[in-house]
């Protein structure tokens, strides 16, 4: 296992959309911005969480990303297992850096620390993190809606007119 730059990206951006997670999709593009990460970064990270089931999508105008289930299920180790390319990927790295006919020494100790190390993300939930940002001091903006499509659109006002609607009514005021 790997504790990349995409791995840190991927909790905040999940921790960001936990802070949000009884409000509406949040987009990619205000977690680019907010993050200072690039767009097609996001989104490259965003399709492994959401094939992992992490996070689900929604399409169209106020659509984005929530997250695939509740934050108290999702561990630091779910987000990085998903975002890492393979389980398992660090005993592995480890002889690939091996010389043929070399013995690694120190292969006991790296997989002792990788499993430690694993033990110990399964223990911190997305919930526990966000609540620690909330205790920070940390506070959810409102996304403003812009009042665009077929719900801003105004009723127009009723056009009152003092003139006769009828032939009869306009002879009755012609007499009158």
């Amino acid at each position: 296992m790997r504790l990349s730059t995409r791995g840190r990206f991927a909790i905040n951006a999940m921790i960001d959309l936990a802070l949000r997670e009884h409000a509406h999709p949040v987009p990619l593009a205000e977690l680019a911005v907010r993050h200072h990460i690039s767009l097609s970064y996001l989104e490259q990270v965003f399709a492994k969480l959401r094939q992992h089931g992490l996070v689900d999508s929604t399409r169209g105008p106020g659509g984005g990303y929530t997250l695939g289930m509740a934050a108290d299920a999702i561990t630091v180790a779910d987000i990085i297992s998903a975002i890492e390319d393979a389980p398992g990927q660090g005993a592995a790295l480890l002889e690939q850096d091996l010389q043929p006919g070399t013995q690694d020494m120190t292969r006991d100790l790296w997989n002792s620390l990788h499993t430690t190390l694993m033990a110990h993300m399964k223990t911190i939930t997305l919930r526990s993190l966000a609540v620690e940002q909330k205790a920070k001091g940390f506070q959810v903006e409102e996304r403003q809606t812009g009042k665009k499509g077929v719900f801003a659109k105004r009723k127009p006002e009723p056009v009152r007119t003092t003139a006769p609607n009828s032939v009869f009514a306009l002879a009755q005021a012609m007499r009158g």
